[in-house]
């Protein structure tokens, strides 16, 4: 048990530029995919798929980006466009994580809330394994020509891209949430909240309730 806890007390993204061969061979990706698919689903209705880029197929799914970026940005340089086609180079072994609409009785949200699970697992499957990973979004997981050319529709919503491979170097430790700020103990009606509002970042805009998905840039 003490083992367990120090893991997820210790666990750390490893950022995708360092990640190297080996990879997680086939048996070893469907344990984590394995691992990654279980978890809270309200009325069991998996709102989420996998697509798994690796060998060539990283670099076919570079030049869709490349082709997504020139699209949105005419007068970019050359060297620009070949660093948007490198984006799945950064590693051996690229997955994204679909989340797909089911239609159900249960709220939308909840659906949502289990894809983000499936992610944490994933993350965590790859580092029990040995395996270094990092959730990333970026601008192509909301570009509508990359969505369109990977087949998703109009039930889809990338939820990430992790990158796995083995970690060059250790990572670094980052600033963790201040529980003094964001732990409350009820007291009854109008107990004052602490709402970690500290850690509002200007430079986002706050999404509107209501609103399915919002772009955002994830990975710690």
């Amino acid at each position: 048990m003490l083992e367990a806890l120090d893991f997820l007390l210790k666990r750390r993204s490893i950022k995708a530029v360092d990640l190297v061969l080996p990879a997680p061979n086939a048996q070893e990706l469907q344990v984590i995919l394995t691992a990654a698919a279980r978890v809270p689903d309200h009325g069991k209705v998996v709102p989420f798929y996998f697509i798994v880029f690796e060998g060539d197929a990283r670099a076919q799914a570079g030049d869709m980006i490349a082709q997504a970026y020139t699209r949105n940005n005419r007068d970019a340089s050359a060297d620009k466009i070949e660093a948007e086609r490198g984006r799945f180079m950064r590693s051996p072994l690229v997955v994204a994580i679909i989340m797909r609409e089911r239609q159900s009785k249960n709220p939308l949200w909840e659906q949502v809330l289990s894809v983000g699970a499936v992610a944490q697992n994933f993350l965590l499957a790859c580092d029990a394994l040995g395996y270094g990973a990092q959730w990333l979004t970026e601008w192509y997981a909301y570009d509508e020509y990359v969505r369109d050319a990977m087949g998703l529709d109009a039930h889809d919503a990338v939820a990430g891209f992790i990158y796995v491979g083995t970690a060059l170097k250790a990572p670094e430790e980052r600033e963790r949430p201040d529980l003094d700020l964001i732990v409350n103990h009820w007291s009854g009606q109008n107990t004052p909240l602490k709402k970690g509002d500290v850690y509002n970042r200007d430079k986002f805009d706050f999404p509107p309730m209501g609103v399915r998905f919002s772009k955002d840039v994830s990975g710690d």
